[in-house]
Formats: C-alpha cells, sequence, structure tokens
C-alpha cells in the first residue's frame, strides 16, 4: 500500500510545482522519478501475483500431504489389524501342533506298513512265479504265458498249442505241457482254479458250434475235462467258462492281436484267508540303509 500512495504523492506535489511554476529541469525529474517509480509498481503487482500463486501451489501440496497422511495412518492401522490377527492365529495353530505331529507320525507308520505289505506280495509274486515256471521248457515258456497278481496265478496257453486247429479237441502235443500245469495245480492244493477259453472276433463256423460263446466254453471245459480225468484234479475245485470275444488283451485288427486274443487262461485262486497266510510267509524285503 506505501508503493501505490508514494507515487500518487509525487504527482501531486508535481502538479503543485508545476502550477506553482516549477522549473522545467525539476519538472522532468520529478517525470522520470513517476516512471520510475510506475515500473517499480508494475513489477511490484507481478511479484504479488506470482506470490499469490506460489501461496495457492502450496496451499494445495499441503492439502495433498494431508491427504497422503491421513492414508498412510490407515494404512498403518490396516496392518496392525492383520498382524493382530495372524499373532492371534500363530497362537491357536500353536496349541495344534502337537497334535499334527501326532498324526503325521500315525500317518508314516501306515504308509510304511503298506510299503512292507506292498514288498511281501511282490516277493511272494516272485516266489510263485520261479516255481511255476522251473518246470516249463524253453520251447513251452514260449506259448505259455505265467504271471502271479496279488497271489492270483494266471496260466495264459496260446490255442494253437493246446487244440486242434478250429476245433475243441485237445491236441496231442498239449498232454506234456498240461501235465505239468495239472502238477502244478495239485501243488496248491486247496486253491480253486478257473478255465476260462477266449476267441478272437472271427466267427466260427461248424454246424456243432453256434457262436464264439460256443467255442470258447467248449474249450474250457475240454481242458477241465482233462485235468479231472486224465491228471486226476478233483473237479470241485475246477469251473470253466468261456468269455468268447468279449475279453481281448490285443487289437483284433491284426493277425497277431488275434493270435493272442486266442487262449486260455487257467486262473489258480486262493482263499483271503489262505492268500493272507502266504503274505506272513513271504521273504521279508531287504532294508535299504538311506544314503547319507
Amino acid at each position: 500500500m506505501k508503493n501505490i500512495v508514494f507515487p500518487m504523492s509525487i504527482l501531486t506535489a508535481s502538479l503543485l510545482f508545476t502550477a506553482c511554476g516549477v522549473s522545467k529541469k525539476t519538472y522532468v525529474g520529478l517525470q522520470t522519478e513517476y516512471k520510475t517509480l510506475q515500473t517499480q509498481y508494475q513489477d511490484s503487482q507481478l511479484q504479488l501475483a506470482e506470490s499469490r500463486s506460489r501461496i495457492k501451489s502450496l496451499e494445495d501440496q499441503l492439502a495433498s500431504e494431508r491427504q497422503n497422511n491421513a492414508d498412510l495412518k490407515a494404512a498403518y492401522a490396516a496392518l496392525q489389524n492383520s498382524l493382530d490377527k495372524s499373532i492371534n492365529q500363530n497362537s491357536q495353530g500353536n496349541v495344534n501342533i502337537s497334535k499334527l505331529v501326532d498324526e503325521i507320525n500315525a500317518s508314516n507308520k501306515y504308509i510304511k506298513h503298506l510299503v512292507e505289505t506292498k514288498n511281501k506280495s511282490d516277493s511272494l509274486n516272485l516266489v510263485l512265479t520261479n516255481n511255476l515256471t522251473r518246470s516249463l521248457s524253453r520251447e513251452e515258456l514260449q506259448e505259455v504265458d505265467v504271471q502271479v497278481l496279488k497271489g492270483v496265478v494266471y496260466i495264459s496257453l496260446a490255442d494253437n498249442m493246446l487244440y486242434k486247429s478250429g476245433s475243441y479237441e485237445i491236441s496231442d502235443r498239449a498232454d506234456m505241457t498240461l501235465s505239468k500245469i495239472a502238477k502244478i495245480i495239485q501243488d496248491y492244493r486247496d486253491y480253486e482254479v478257473l478255465i476260462e477259453g477266449n476267441t478272437d472276433t472271427d466267427p466260427i463256423s461248424k454246424p456243432n458250434i453256434r457262436n464264439n460263446w460256443d467255442l470258447s466254453t467248449l474249450r474250457a471245459s475240454s481242458v477241465v475235462q482233462a485235468l479231472q480225468t486224465k491228471y486226476g484234479v478233483d473237479p470241485k475245485r475246477l469251473t470253466a467258462g468261456g468269455r468268447g470275444e468279449y475279453n481281448p488283451i490285443a487289437d483284433n485288427s491284426t493277425a497277431l492281436g488275434k493270435q493272442r486274443n486266442r487262449r486260455t487262461q487257467i486262473i489258480i485262486t486262493p482263499k483271503l484267508d489262505q492268500f493272507m497266510e502266504l503274505i506272513d510267509k513271504a521273504p521279508e524285503p531287504t532294508e535299504v540303509t538311506p544314503e547319507q
């Protein structure tokens, strides 16, 4: 306000001096001083506007910082709340750690028991397979497949070894092999024996055989009767069944697949209590010390 009043007083004074007849030199000096003061006044107005602009900017910045501060406080409060909840949950979890450890130990014992039982079962299967196959010749093993799964013995015989072509009559060359299989069956005297016939998909064209169901069942029946009459197997242990073409183990679209599907299976099955007894008698698995 002083800067505004001062030029006005100079102007008034200069007018008075002019009216009073001041000299031209003095008047020119006053006029120059007036222009200088006017320039200073304009500069001051510009600085004032800039200052007000800066003040407004600082006020906006202050408001923004206050909002940021409020947001940080809210975030801090949320984090503190989350931390408190985590601490409470951790405290509750610590109470159940002992129980969880006991459950894990119990599970590990059960898993160890299952592994030991499987090892015994695998050992039993290996022993049975060796006992079953050691009496068969190399040539016979090419036409006889012996497998033991979970204590059940599966002996699969090729049809071209067992039967005459397109027939259910036992061939002469099958006698030696059947006699060895009968010996195996007699060794496991308390086991049940199922003879199961299987065919490929080619239809049978015989006047006395209607279809593959008949052929598979008649072939199984021929093996059952041979085991009973020729080799003395108790018929009460024997069952004959046919599955026709509906239990394939290979693709019937190829000659090799059809050959594999034309088979007779002899399935020797222990009763459950006998199976458990065999497991108990199986060789103990070798304990392997873990590497350090």
